[in-house]
């Protein structure tokens, strides 16, 4: 992997870390999508999708800690900034070939920075719950490949997982 030479935003003149003053930035709207996956052993799976997991609603309640989570990320993350998001989509989709399930969220905002950090944190707590729910029936689950799939708006423009560069 290539090295930046992109000046490290974050750190002050000193070394430390700094949030950094988006302040005169433009608001424009911006959109990005991470997802992750969660590994499980098969008849797990299945007994998700049946609704026989004792602690309930396996997609509903991770669908509601994604957002959740999307919406505390600045409190989470030290210097994201809070953002007034406008929008979160979480997809789950099961995933017999893995077998487990799939995780997508989709943040938006129209604001003066990224919503990058919403994005992952969101699959990645999908994940961590889907884990909770099920640790009674399957320890053993996997959390994998979380990542940004695709970003758009903003100064830096728009950038795709895979499109060349």
């Amino acid at each position: 992997m290539a090295k930046s030479t992109q000046p490290l935003t974050h750190l002050d003149e000193q070394g430390n870390a700094r949030m950094v003053d988006v302040a005169s930035k433009p608001d424009s709207e911006r959109v990005a999508t991470a997802t992750s996956a969660i590994v499980m052993h098969g008849e797990t799976l299945a007994t998700i999708l049946s609704g026989d997991i004792p602690k309930g609603d396996v997609f509903g309640v991770a669908r509601v800690a994604g957002i959740q989570a999307a919406k505390q990320c600045s409190n989470l993350l030290p210097l994201c900034h809070p953002l007034a998001l406008s929008g979160i989509e979480i997809t789950l989709t099961p995933d017999e070939s893995l077998p487990g399930v799939v995780i997508s969220a989709t943040c938006k905002v129209v604001g003066k920075t990224g919503v990058e950090m919403e994005a992952l944190t969101a699959a990645s707590v999908c994940a961590l719950t889907i884990y909770d729910m099920c640790k009674g029936i399957d320890r053993s689950m996997t959390i994998q490949n979380t990542r940004l799939e695709s970003k758009l708006g903003g100064k830096s423009g728009d950038w795709h997982r895979g499109a060349a560069c």
